[in-house]
């Protein structure tokens, strides 16, 4: 039976609702999307709840009138403005020498219970990027595995408490519920890499309106994310205050003649700010310098953050660049140039059944990772921010409770209607019986004080 997703990709200067049908061997149909300017957010992060929400509901409705189809639950992205990510490592003992689901389970516990996450905090992902069997190093999968003692290395991703509560309480506002939050730039990264580079390691960087995200993939997992509050917004600002004319003028400058490469002489005629009554001429080789230095600014800071990650070896097939700033023309050439030896490829999300041309561009990228994250994990193990742990052979369920004793998760069934009427007609029934006894109490305390 198939199920219907509903993904929110939260971004800094848009917000895109794409819904989808997941089959039983999760194959995904997109069956409607929408797509709307984002208010209330400033560099992905939520700064006016209300105008958020209306953003939210905006794109949801759209993407439910093509879709002909009601969702009232959501996988929604959250910006790495406000991530903070660290490494632990948890070891178990295998009492009955093989290895089981539960014991990947306790280990992926221990290691996020040394991890000593603040209490401000909340974990998005505990993703294991090498397991540890006795002394064997980097083993894919340790499930079924003979071994005395099973160890976990993991990457934790942290977000602000109050951060993700206020994204919760927009998309609460837009009348749909959170059923999951994920990275922005690891369903960047779902969405982009191929097979080769899931093996031989890659830097996914996501560039759009007004933010950044870097996060590399290296083994199984995400071994290291970072956020850098700069976009191709930043572009059009410094084209406004170096040519002295509107934002808006400036914007249709940078999309007309964006260009990194080779500058041309020509003059163009643009209003002066304040008077755009009053024109004045603006050399293209100016709005070339202007966009070049920006970009390359831009790139060396991430090359930079590759740098510190420590992982720069172990990224053998490279940067892959997406998002909407991928798009300006020449980027792949600055971005050889700045990032030395590695291969740099410009990609697009994914193809799939029914994704509407407009969903192919580079900017859609999270939002189509999302629906991915939604059909199937993308690696073997890993704890979401619902601390549940999902692998790579789990079956989808939506209605769980959590066994106190080991920390896990039961499915169970919604109740039925019945159900339900009973429970009310048994306490409807308690409550007649508790009055009763509560009556014939009174009686007898009454005749007990008036014979004494």
């Amino acid at each position: 039976m198939s199920r219907t997703v509903l993904a929110i990709d939260i971004g800094s200067t848009k917000i895109c609702a794409i819904i989808a049908e997941i089959a039983n061997d999760n194959s995904i149909s997109i069956t409607g999307a929408g797509t709307t300017r984002a208010q209330g957010l400033k560099k992905g992060s939520i700064t006016n709840i209300e105008l958020a929400s209306r953003s939210i509901k905006t794109a949801v409705e759209d993407a439910k009138r093509v879709a002909g189809s009601e969702v009232t639950s959501a996988i929604v992205s959250i910006s790495g403005a406000y991530t903070k990510s660290l490494n632990s490592n948890g070891i178990v003992n295998i009492q009955t020498k093989e290895i089981s689901f539960a014991e990947i389970e306790r280990v992926m516990r221990t290691s996020l219970y040394n991890a000593n996450i603040p209490n401000e905090y909340e974990v998005l992902h505990a993703l294991p990027f090498n397991f540890k069997v006795d002394e064997q190093d980097y083993i894919e999968d340790p499930l079924g595995m003979n071994a005395s003692r099973l160890e976990v290395e993991t990457h934790i991703i942290t977000t602000q408490k109050s951060n993700l509560n206020n994204l919760k309480k927009a998309v609460r506002g837009a009348g749909v519920e959170v059923e999951n939050v994920v990275l922005n730039s690891y369903a960047s990264a779902i969405a982009t890499l191929n097979e080769d580079e899931r093996e031989l390691g890659a830097a996914v960087i996501d560039m759009g309106g007004n933010t950044s995200n870097i996060a590399i993939h290296s083994g199984n997992s995400i071994r290291y994310n970072e956020f850098l509050g700069v976009g191709s917004n930043h572009v059009t600002s410094d084209l406004s205050m170096a040519l002295h004319t509107p934002l808006n003028v400036a914007d249709k400058v940078k999309l007309e003649y964006g260009s990194l490469l080779t500058p041309s002489n020509d003059l163009i005629e643009l209003p002066v700010i304040g008077d755009e009554t009053t024109t004045h001429e603006v050399s293209l080789e100016v709005v070339h310098n202007v966009i070049f230095a920006r970009v390359e600014e831009t790139l060396m800071i991430l090359a930079q953050f590759i740098e510190k990650s420590g992982l720069k070896d172990q990224i053998g097939a490279g940067i892959v660049i997406t998002g909407g700033f991928s798009k300006m023309e020449g980027i792949r050439d600055l971005a050889i140039a700045t990032f030395g030896s590695l291969p740099v490829r410009l990609a697009k999300p994914v193809e799939m059944n029914g994704l509407f041309d407009s969903l192919r561009d580079p900017e859609y990228s999270s939002a189509i990772g999302l629906v991915m994250y939604a059909a199937q994990p993308y690696t073997p193990y890993e704890i979401d921010v619902n601390k549940r742990v999902r692998h790579s052979n789990e079956e989808p369920t939506k209605h769980t409770k959590v066994d106190l004793k080991s920390e896990t998760e039961i499915p169970i069934a919604p109740p039925s209607l019945e159900e339900e009427q009973a429970k009310m007609v048994s306490l409807e029934e308690k409550k007649e019986k508790k009055s009763d006894e509560a009556s014939g109490l009174g009686k007898f305390w009454n005749w007990a004080t008036q014979l004494f």
